[in-house]
């Protein structure tokens, strides 16, 4: 099971961590390329509303966006200057949207202060720049391009990536490195990593457990397939867990490899 990390500090110090308890692992730094494609539509409000009955995603936008600037606007009066953070409590991209249009309108000034309301404009006269996924628009880009102003954006991202792998099968072993890692890895990796590392210790005392009643390795083989999927049942959950023959077989490399078993041609030692 693998962990991923934020930052090389991290890793090093996840590693160590492991290793202290006696968990082997290994660290891996991966740099990859990111990329996003998006859409971007720009309009007044009334424009856009005339193709969003074509676009779910659009439409639920501009619901958004019509909800941030009621809440913006009920109680800002000309001539007021709010500061930013009793704008924006949190990130809001609908609250962003609204904002951006009507300093684009000049109707909300940038001070010291803050920002000056000048005066309330109505929402169908606002030009709105929103951005969804590619994904999300689909058939329907052409139309938008020939509607609106649209415009097809790529963005690309070289980041380097920190990823520290567990390399234990053994169940005690994979519920302390859980343990350990829940401080360090990403919240996304470590979940993936909690059903990789349960799935791979039941697989594995599965083929123990049959490899002392099968000694030759295609027999072995035979036996767990015939048991897939392997399914474990929980309070809650159940992990159903599939393979094929070609996994098998290098699952049984990582298991010689850890010293749990032998496998010379189509023998098989315990």
């Amino acid at each position: 099971m693998r962990f991923e990390v934020l930052t090389k500090e991290d890793m090093n110090a996840l590693s160590r961590e492991l290793s202290r308890a006696g968990i082997m692992n290994r660290t891996q730094e991966e740099t990859r390329a990111e990329i996003e494609h998006y859409v971007v539509i720009r309009g007044t409000y009334a424009e856009l509303v005339e193709v969003a009955s074509n676009v779910p995603a659009i439409g639920e936008e501009l619901e958004a966006v019509k909800l941030a600037y009621d809440e913006l606007i009920e109680d800002w009066e000309p001539g007021e200057t709010k500061e930013l953070g009793t704008l924006f409590e949190e990130p809001d991209l609908p609250k962003l949207s609204v904002v951006s249009a009507l300093i684009e309108a000049n109707a909300i000034e940038e001070t010291e202060g803050g920002f000056l309301l000048r005066e309330k404009l109505p929402l169908d006269t606002l030009i709105l720049e929103l951005r969804f996924p590619v994904e999300e628009i689909g058939e329907e880009l052409e139309e938008l391009e020939e509607k609106l102003s649209a415009t097809l954006v790529t963005e690309y991202t070289l980041e380097k990536h920190y990823y520290v792998e567990v390399l234990e099968v053994e169940r005690e072993l994979i519920e302390t490195a859980l343990e350990i890692a829940e401080g360090y890895a990403t919240e996304e990796s470590y979940v993936e990593a909690m059903f990789d590392g349960i799935a791979r210790s039941v697989l594995a005392e599965k083929i123990l457990e049959l490899a002392e009643k099968y000694r030759r390795k295609n027999e072995l083989i035979e036996a767990i397939m015939e048991l897939e999927p392997i399914t474990v049942e929980g309070r809650n959950e159940r992990i159903n867990i599939y393979y094929d023959e070609d996994a098998i077989e290098d699952f049984l490399k990582t298991l010689q490899t850890l010293g749990y078993l032998k496998v010379k041609g189509n023998r098989i030692w315990i």
